[in-house]
């Protein structure tokens, strides 16, 4: 197994990285950015959020300040802020991944013609402007809008990275079992395009002992039906491990449980990971304590 990781923690909401950036300090920044490199990254998103005041600046500046670190680092440019995204893609060394674009129109007409100015990837996020999909096939309407008008831009499908968005378990599996139904189906639609998620969202809502596993149990899933990338935290040394290809038993066990296979756990580990497959798979009803316990 080997998943293409984008770490997340540059990120302003952070308590230690926002005030840095807001006052252009480099060195939390660039340390962060070593140590996530080093735990094996393969991209690192710089989230600046809405970005309003001087975003444009502000991104320019993070892009070189990181930059600074490794001069060829791939860099996904997330925030809600066109101007900003422009920004960053103008200092970019190598070919950036916007952080996202939407079936929403202002979202397509806004990003989708910069996609093509600087030969850009970018994430492709199944949300319309009805809001969330409800259902495999209303992401598959989303994501056909999207590529309707990218390829009358003639943006190559390769640029596409499909985001079919991971929501809480803890709110309605029916969702998480709808992510599952539609991730086979993004080949068919946009033949060449990869595919990531905001992964830790599945577990948003779950005690924070549950969150690790329930993230690392969705991805093996995920892995079997396709998955290629993921945005995750580069820190947790487990979820970095999987995704190097280090848990491949593990990985192997819940395939079988994907396929049918009634294998009762040998140990606890393997305990765990039945328990949280069978939430996940939707075969029993999500509970912190049934989990716990």
């Amino acid at each position: 197994m080997k998943i293409y990781t984008i770490a997340e923690s540059i990120n302003i909401m952070s308590k230690t990285i926002g005030p840095a950036i807001r006052e252009q300090n480099k060195g939390p920044i660039q340390q962060m950015a070593q140590e996530e490199l080093e735990k094996g990254s393969d991209m690192l998103d710089l989230n600046l959020g809405p970005a309003r005041k001087a975003g444009d600046e502000m991104m320019a500046w993070l892009v070189k300040t990181v930059q600074e670190v490794k001069k060829d680092v791939r860099l996904a440019l997330d925030t809600t802020n066109t101007l900003a995204v422009e920004a960053g893609l103008k200092v970019c060394n190598e070919r950036a991944l916007v952080n996202s674009i939407s079936a929403q129109p202002q979202s397509m007409q806004e990003r989708l013609p910069l996609v093509k100015k600087y030969d850009a990837d970018f994430v492709a996020l199944t949300m319309s402007e009805e809001g969330i999909p409800r259902d495999a096939s209303e992401r598959a309407v989303a994501l056909s809008t999207i590529m309707a008008m990218g390829d009358e831009l003639g943006i190559e499908h390769a640029r596409y990275w499909v985001d079919p968005i991971v929501l809480p378990v803890s709110v309605d599996i029916n969702q998480v079992k709808a992510y599952m139904e539609f991730l086979p189906m993004v080949k068919d639609i946009v033949p060449g395009a990869t595919n990531t998620c905001g992964l830790s969202n599945v577990s948003n809502g779950a005690p924070n002992d549950l969150r690790p596993v329930l993230n690392r149990v969705y991805l093996m899933m995920l892995y079997n039906l396709g998955q290629e990338s993921a945005i995750v935290d580069a820190y947790d040394k487990d979820m970095m491990d999987l995704c190097q290809g280090k848990m491949q038993a593990q990985v192997d066990y819940v395939g079988k449980l994907q396929n049918g296979e009634e294998v009762a756990p040998s140990n606890d580990t393997e305990k765990v990971l039945y328990k949280t497959f069978k939430v996940l798979n939707g075969d029993v009803l999500y509970s912190h304590s049934w989990l716990q316990d």
